[in-house]
């Protein structure tokens, strides 16, 4: 839908975009049969990682996350880009969103990578993630000592674990919290900002379907700064159509185009 509408409003009536099926297996063959027709492809996980391989040559960013969402062709040559990082960092940077206190990310997967990095860059001090296992969290740690951000893993779950970084009254605000996890993970964080015992700035949660997040509803109630995902999402195209066509991307049609698309799902 966003790329589709960006085409649209550039004239290009030639250009197409369309979803694959595949699997990190077949990655290989798939990009092997692209002809010369092919601009490019946009990568989700676990493709964004196991392409790396596959590729000749990568932006630095690429290394710095791990991962590349966006893989342009031409002349023969495959070359990563990471689209993700510079996504987040504008949508942040549009809700006028301030990095220079405590900040609480939920989840340390891929996201989440792409996530500190993006956090790193736009002048985040330090960053507590809450995780169910720490020993799933070596990615992320790698990533951060990559980027030089220090990283303090605490307890996801409800209970004793989580009193040495929540204040019961409230009074340890943080500047921005996170939510990188899947639909209905992030819930029992959504009770304690309606009780007041989670309070935070600013809201951003990576979903964006359905919308609003139970998160991202009481945020709002409380009188955080909400986030969607959507805004990652379309920020993130926006850079992969900026890479593929060479032209800068019409933003407000793709965002209209997108809101469209969401609502139509939804209604």
């Amino acid at each position: 839908m966003l790329h589709t509408a960006a085409y649209r409003e550039l004239g290009l009536s030639d250009w197409s975009y369309q979803a694959i099926e595949c699997d990190a297996a077949r990655l290989p063959e798939l990009l092997g049969s692209l002809g010369p027709d092919w601009a490019g492809l946009s990568l989700t996980m676990p493709l964004k990682r196991a392409v790396l391989r596959l590729l000749d040559r990568a932006e630095p960013l690429v290394a710095d996350v791990g991962a590349a969402n966006t893989v342009l062709l031409a002349d023969g040559v495959r070359a990563g880009y990471n689209t993700d990082v510079p996504g987040m960092i504008t949508a942040l940077a549009d809700a006028g969103v301030s990095l220079d206190g405590p900040v609480l990310m939920l989840g340390s997967g891929a996201t989440a990578c792409s996530a500190l990095v993006a956090l790193s860059r736009a002048g985040a001090p330090a960053v507590t993630v809450a995780v169910r296992d720490p020993a799933t969290a070596a990615p992320l740690l790698t990533v951060a000592s990559r980027c030089g951000i220090p990283v303090d893993l605490v307890a996801f779950g409800p209970g004793e674990a989580r009193r040495d970084w929540l204040a019961e009254d409230g009074s340890r605000p943080w500047r921005l919290v996170l939510s990188t996890v899947p639909g209905g993970a992030a819930d029992g964080y959504a009770d304690l900002i309606a009780a007041g015992l989670l309070t935070a700035d600013a809201v951003f949660d990576v979903l964006y379907d359905p919308w609003p997040t139970r998160v991202a509803t009481a945020a709002g109630a409380a009188g955080a700064v909400v986030i969607s995902g959507f805004e990652l999402l379309l920020h993130q195209a926006a850079g992969q159509v900026r890479l593929m066509t060479g032209a800068a991307a019409p933003l407000e049609s793709m965002r209209s185009a997108g809101l469209a698309a969401l609502a139509g799902r939804s209604g």
